[in-house]
């Protein structure tokens, strides 16, 4: 069984989703992807839970805090869903500090490392960042080109300016 619900944020309408393990997703309404293909089996929010299980409670402390301006000190439990590629590049993501960013060529050269090979395409870490079904707490607005400068962002690269500009994070626009 899962469980939705949606989060008015500053930013606009995000809708979350979880099971019986953690979160399963968290999307800017009419972002790309959305859904992920956690939703597709069962699209229709009124066959979810209509009450909210604690890890849709945490997530939505979790959004109250941060978009007031805070570092929340805890992450709700997560249900990341992907092949074992797309697993390791959102590891990777959770490890950004809150307000500091990273490049796809710098995710690349540590998933290279950890596989124990010579390079890693930062086009292919970029599709997996870009399908990270959990945005704003797996922090992928946080990865930039590698001369800094913003690029895709799944929600729009109007609200990765945002997010970036909240945790005043460095950023070439």
């Amino acid at each position: 069984m899962y469980s939705i619900c949606h989060y008015n944020s500053p930013l606009g309408g995000i809708t979350l989703a979880s099971d019986e393990e953690g979160l399963t997703g968290l999307w800017f309404d009419g972002q790309k992807y959305f859904g992920s293909g956690i939703l597709k089996d069962d699209p229709m929010p009124e066959k979810a839970e209509t009450k909210k299980p604690p890890v849709l409670e945490q997530t939505v402390k979790w959004l109250d805090l941060y978009f007031s301006g805070q570092e929340p000190d805890f992450t709700p439990p997560l249900h990341l869903i992907g092949s074992e590629f797309r697993l390791a590049v959102w590891k990777i993501l959770l490890e950004i500090p809150y307000g500091q960013t990273t490049t796809y060529k710098e995710l690349a050269g540590r998933i290279a490392e950890q596989r124990g090979i010579k390079s890693m395409s930062a086009q292919a870490v970029g599709g997996a960042v870009g399908h990270n079904p959990i945005s704003i707490i797996v922090p992928c607005h946080r990865v930039l080109g590698t001369d800094g400068s913003l690029t895709g962002y799944a929600g729009g690269i109007d609200k990765k300016i945002s997010l970036l500009t909240l945790e005043k994070a460095a950023f070439t626009k």
